[in-house]
């Protein structure tokens, strides 16, 4: 897994190790000898790892890692501490300050390059949908104002497989103190069942399960549907660190060692929750950015920035398929008059219930979009004719026969629509905009034939009585 790590120390020699280790697993070495110098390399160069001596001088670990957390444009690069320091206690003050991990000197090469490639491949997933959500910026939707650290930690949700007994009631103890929710559970199978009804932010499992392999229920979780994304911590003792390892590479998030420390599972649950939190906010948050750039926000239909690169795809799908498409262009009738005697109030009430008999009358995977003001555009894929026909007459029906309820004194008022039709083969053109001229100069052909009426290609107008019950049945 090729990736760029930053390696922070004032001590020349043990840059050099770490920079020979890490180049003999290939990865691209960058290398600081003080807090300012690594800081300057952090914002130019992006690294996707900082390995962070905590003892040094002017600018310690500690300063470095908390500003480098601090910074929405930096937060998200992971951070591992590197030191000599035994004490819990400072331990727990780098997970405070935003580390990712606290490694001890003299550093285990196992737990360093798990620990490494674990931490890049975070960062590569996380760096993912960073750039889905620089894309919803450009879009003019998105909000960088988000970072790992501005997230809370509250109130977590968290699950523990631990068959001692003691251990479980410890954890549960000092877990529930902070305010989190916990379940807690001495098996696999129990695990499984809570799992099915609950929701979970993070995930604790011991590694030395009694009756069966906390390693394989790791790897089980992490290949699971439902938790395949939750953050995994294990707990084992110093000689499970080649298995620690081995679940780093399966997927799992952390560890922490016996005896459990309080202060530091408290630590690592809040970095974790965090992190879950974060990762959670940028999906949603891009899937709600995307449906806001691509969804009109009165009507809830598809905009024209989403109907032209759909119809861009159905187009070359079709030359494949040897298929037609109907691509219909409508309007409201005198929809100006709508809003000059009714209120634009109103007007947007009649554009809302227009675009619901229109998907009400559509199949599921028909295409129907808003344009702008009072235009819209239906896609029939894989359409004959003469359904392309039918389904036309049947929405100009379902819009005329019925009058429309909106607010205001004089309600219901009448609504009728004009829908000019172009059936697309597999060689008649080779444009989305070709597609949407050749059926707007037939909605002008309709506007021009008296409205209220369907106009289409080489059919011109549609006689109404042709099609009346037939198309009624249509998705039946």
């Amino acid at each position: 897994m090729s990736a760029r790590v930053l390696v922070v120390d004032d001590i020349l020699p043990n840059v050099k190790l770490l920079e020979a280790k890490l180049t003999h697993e290939y990865y691209d070495v960058l290398t600081a000898m003080n807090g300012q110098e690594a800081l300057k390399k952090v914002e130019e160069q992006s690294p996707d790892l900082v390995l962070l001596d905590v003892m040094m001088p002017g600018m310690d670990g500690f300063e470095v890692c908390t500003h480098i957390k601090n910074n929405p444009a930096t937060a998200h690069i992971p951070v591992v501490m590197v030191t000599a320091l035994t004490d819990s206690g400072d331990k727990v003050r780098g997970l405070e300050s935003g580390a990712d991990d606290f490694l001890s000197k003299p550093i285990n090469d196992t737990a360093l390059m798990a620990r490494v490639r674990s931490l890049v491949r975070l960062k590569m997933s996380t760096d993912e949908w960073r750039a889905r959500e620089n894309t919803a910026s450009q879009l003019g939707v998105g909000d960088d104002s988000e970072s790992v650290m501005s997230q809370s930690a509250d109130e977590a949700r968290v699950l523990i497989v631990e068959d001692q007994e003691f251990e479980r009631e410890k954890m549960t103890e000092a877990l529930s103190a902070r305010g989190h929710y916990i379940k807690s559970v001495a098996s696999g199978p129990e695990a499984l069942e809570l799992i099915q009804n609950d929701n979970f932010e993070l995930l604790i499992i011991s590694l030395n399960l009694k009756e069966e392999d906390g390693l394989r229920l790791c790897s089980h979780l992490k290949t699971n549907e439902k938790t395949r994304n939750l953050p995994l911590v294990m707990i084992g003792g110093e000689e499970d660190m080649d298995r620690v390892a081995k679940g780093l590479e399966l997927g799992a998030h952390d560890y922490i060692m016996r005896p459990i420390d309080r202060n530091e599972l408290e630590a690592r649950v809040r970095t974790q929750v965090r992190r879950c939190r974060f990762q959670e906010k940028l999906r949603t948050g891009y899937e709600n950015r995307l449906s806001m750039a691509l969804v009109d926000s009165l009507t809830g239909l598809y905009n024209r920035r989403y109907l032209e690169v759909h119809l861009e795809k159905l187009i070359e799908k079709n030359k494949t398929t040897h298929k037609n498409l109907a691509v219909l262009m409508m309007d409201i009738d005198h929809f100006k008059s709508v809003n000059d005697t009714y209120g634009h109030k109103a007007g947007d009430e009649v554009l809302q219930a227009f675009a619901g008999r229109l998907k009400d009358n559509l199949r599921s995977f028909d295409l129907v979009a808003r344009l702008g003001g009072e235009e819209f555009v239906v896609i029939l894929p894989d359409v004959s004719e003469m359904r392309a026909y039918m389904v036309s007459e049947r929405l100009r029906r379902a819009i005329a026969e019925t009058v429309f309820d909106v607010s205001h004194p004089d309600s219901p008022i009448p609504v009728t629509t004009s829908i000019g039709g172009a059936i697309i083969g597999p060689d008649g053109c080779s444009t989305i905009h070709e597609a949407l001229e050749r059926a707007d100069s037939q909605l002008y052909a309709a506007k021009e034939g008296g409205r209220n009426c369907v106009f289409f290609e080489d059919k011109g107008k549609l006689n109404p009585e042709e099609y009346m019950g037939i198309a009624r049945k249509l998705l039946e």
